[in-house]
């Protein structure tokens, strides 16, 4: 095999393996969605379960809908906190136990220009292994209360 044609293979082998990668790291930034439903409303949700997810939230979008949301499932109970890091919009925190409302931060502001060690972090009252994060005003428009259950229609 002549040199000229081992650098072409190789090349081309190289290129394989950088798109394989960029293709993997988009696939991984996808964020699945799900349809669920509360207090008689359906809801369009982004599920986030990956560390990368996680942490990133709704923080860098622009605005919600009235019928969206993001559901923030963490592997384990606790009482996970969330800050409002990136964001552009307030939101409704409502922190779920298997499916349960167990409490609500309503309305939580944005924060803007403050360093990631100065957010304000919002915890949950009671542990918790999810948190449903909504528009502004809507767990209080639509009267959701302590105990309630989401109920997942679509995943």
């Amino acid at each position: 095999m002549s040199e000229h044609k081992f650098k072409k293979i190789h090349l081309l082998f190289i290129a394989l393996f950088v798109l394989s990668y960029a293709g993997l790291k988009l696939w991984q930034l996808r964020l699945p969605q799900a349809e669920i439903e509360l207090r008689g409303q359906k809801i369009t949700v982004w599920v986030a379960k990956t560390p990368a997810h996680l942490y990133k939230g709704l923080g860098g979008k622009d605005n919600l809908q009235e019928d969206q949301g993001m559901l923030l499932v963490f592997g384990k109970m606790g009482k996970h906190g969330i800050v409002m890091r990136d964001m552009e919009f307030p939101i409704d925190i409502v922190w779920l136990s298997n499916g349960e409302v167990v409490d609500i931060a309503p309305k939580v502001p944005i924060e803007s220009d403050v360093s990631e060690e100065k957010l304000i972090r919002y915890y949950p009252r009671k542990e918790s292994n999810a948190v449903l994060e909504l528009s502004a005003g809507w767990a209080e428009k639509n009267g959701v209360k302590i105990g309630e259950k989401i109920k997942v229609i679509e995943d």
